[in-house]
């Protein structure tokens, strides 16, 4: 008898299930609690904003407050590659960004969201989904320390956006485009015919009023959100890359959450970005009408000049594995043959 109440006194001790006040039964982690700075460049008007607003609120709500993210847009806090560093080093930190910013770690990454590959959400989101994206991302938390919570926060096509009618990359000899600081981002819209200047994104509209930068490249989305139509009436559809961010976190304050908050935190990212993929599908054509409503002529070009002007940075970009185009077209092609049978 003496055995067995030893026994259950220690199971009662080492277990998962401690006594709380009052003889309730309460669990080890009850008393865990982390505050998350979640850091990205999108202003407040912005889908990204919104949704990553809705994630933060229900992840405080679903964890009892355990978990509490406070979130800072349009680069309030450490963002771009300051804000991924904050996640490599430790920091109770979540980045929100492209995911060529990873790139700086893993550089196949960058390649993975490289110029002209997409031809619509639906391929992109199945990308990330591929076992090819899978080993990216376990390299880069054991060798990184940096664990991707999502890559699928779609916000558009990104398009050339100035006053002239951009058809061809000749067209754009000459123009200053701002781009973000970003090597794949720069190298790309030099490749197109552009000269690159990459600025921070709080000077990009005064510096397209005092004509520093002759346009920018972004999105529907990033347009109407920044209200760039009053500065620049058009826009070329070279669609060059698929706008996307990534939601990164480090692995071991990922280690530190108990597990049925992990579970929380990842399901509300990952519905969080599919609620943002397919409002932003069905909100597009309501955004080109509005844009068109404020006087923004939009052009199409000649896609394969601007895919052949491009397709040279596959393999001269640093660090790019020597087959990763021809893998990341292998994948598109299972997963275009895919969609097109469901």
């Amino acid at each position: 008898m003496k055995k067995l109440s030893l026994v259950m006194a220690v199971v009662l001790f080492t277990g998962v299930i401690l006594i709380g006040v009052g003889g309730s039964m309460v669990s080890a982690d009850d008393d865990f609690q982390l505050t998350l700075r979640l850091s990205h460049v999108f202003s407040p008007e912005e889908q990204l904003t919104k949704s990553m607003d809705l994630v933060a609120d229900s992840i405080r709500e679903k964890t009892d407050g355990a978990i509490n993210i406070q979130t800072f847009p349009q680069g309030q806090i450490a963002a771009y590659k300051d804000g991924v560093e904050q996640v490599a080093r430790g920091a109770n930190f979540i980045s929100v960004e492209d995911p060529t910013y990873i790139g700086d770690y893993v550089p196949d990454f960058t390649a993975m969201v490289g110029p002209m590959l997409y031809s619509s959400f639906d391929e992109y989101v199945a990308m990330t989904d591929t076992e090819l994206v899978e080993e990216l991302k376990e390299e880069l938390a054991e060798e990184h320390n940096i664990k991707v919570l999502s890559l699928d926060y779609v916000f558009g096509f990104r398009n050339v956006i100035t006053d002239e009618v951009i058809e061809t990359p000749e067209d754009l000899s000459g123009l200053r485009i701002r781009v973000p600081g970003s090597q794949l981002f720069i190298e790309t819209l030099n490749a197109m015919g552009a000269n690159a200047t990459p600025l921070p994104w709080g000077e990009t509209i005064s510096a397209m009023q005092q004509g520093v930068v002759d346009g920018i490249e972004g999105s529907e989305f990033t347009n109407i959100g920044n209200s760039i139509y009053e500065v620049r009436q058009n826009v070329a559809l070279t669609r060059h890359f698929l706008g996307a961010c990534g939601v990164y976190i480090n692995t071991d304050v990922w280690d530190s959450i108990p597990e049925r908050y992990q579970t929380i935190i990842q399901e509300e990212f990952d519905e969080g970005a599919v609620h943002m993929v397919e409002l932003l599908d069905s909100q597009h054509a309501d955004v080109v009408e509005e844009l068109e409503s404020h006087g923004v002529e939009f052009n199409e070009v000649d896609y394969d000049a601007f895919v052949e002007a491009t397709e040279s940075i596959y393999d001269t970009f640093p660090g790019f594995s020597d087959d990763i185009y021809e893998r990341l077209q292998n994948e598109l092609e299972i997963i275009r043959h895919d969609l097109e049978n469901q």
